[in-house]
């Protein structure tokens, strides 16, 4: 399945798939939007940790990166959202919590109207799947509307210098940059970096760029044949044995080890 196709897929603790799959900083060519059905955690977006709880819907931009904690009680849904329909949802990541009983049926009958046309096989089932996904946008929409803006840490100094830095990351993650790289491009020292960036999600930011490269690497490693040194070459690293040294170093493991654990696979929607 595309990463940029339609789709519907679970939220839920796995573990055999581990939790790199979902606190693991990363990103999509498409946005997403996830829904929380029960349970509570923290989810990270644009290098911004929020708490979540029952009926939050989170919303995701394209080549934004994002990561969340899936504990044992969590259960949600994700919307792979296509390019095609960027264009119907916000530019900005967007957080609701709906406390409205009203509000949370309709969106439940969303879901599963959506839902429903995808796994059918009737004619039309996918155009149909489609004008559902942009009915819930315009549901979304409406809720911006009328939502109560109770937290601003977003529009502070220290959180518009974290998610340019994580802009930044997402562009440039391959080229192998230090944190004094990416500090000097957004005009401040890697020491009030690294502040801004505990002060907004608890993680240095040599922390949330080794996390996205980590991801990066772990997915190559499953998804693909590619020989290690491939990976290593296309992630920037100098070296073979640099990066093997830096891979065991975060995960525990050699990347060969890694990739021996788990199944080849090129339908991770998550």
């Amino acid at each position: 399945m595309s990463d940029t196709t339609l789709a519907l897929a679970p939220v839920a603790q796995n573990a055999h798939h581990g939790r790199w799959r979902t606190e693991a900083m990363r990103s999509h060519a498409s946005p997403r939007l996830i829904f929380i059905n029960k349970g509570q955690g923290r989810i990270t977006v644009a290098g911004l940790t929020s708490g979540y709880g029952p009926n939050n819907l989170i919303f995701v931009p394209a080549h934004t990166m994002y990561g969340f904690e899936v504990g044992p009680t969590v259960f949600g849904q994700m919307v792979t959202i296509p390019p095609a329909m960027a264009s119907e949802w916000p530019e900005d990541h967007m957080h609701l919590r709906l406390r409205d009983v009203v509000q949370q049926k309709e969106l439940a009958v969303l879901f599963d109207n959506l839902e429903r046309e995808l796994k059918s096989t009737r004619p039309g089932h996918s155009r149909a799947a489609h004008y559902h996904a942009g009915l819930l946008s315009v549901f979304f929409e409406r809720q911006i509307a009328v939502m109560e803006t109770t937290d601003t840490r977003h529009t502070t100094a220290a959180a518009r210098l974290v998610a340019a830095y994580t802009d930044l990351i997402e562009r440039d993650f391959r080229r192998h940059y230090g944190v004094a790289k990416y500090a000097a491009a957004l005009g401040v020292t890697p020491t009030h970096l690294t502040r801004c960036c505990n002060a907004s999600c608890g993680k240095s930011a040599l922390a949330i760029l080794n996390d996205r490269i980590l991801f990066e690497a772990r997915m190559m490693l499953r998804q693909s044949r590619a020989p290690v040194r491939q990976i290593a070459a296309d992630l920037g690293f100098t070296s073979a044995a640099y990066f093997t040294r830096s891979f065991q170093a975060q995960a525990g493991m050699t990347p060969s080890e890694f990739r021996r654990k788990g199944p080849m696979s090129s339908q991770i929607t998550l």
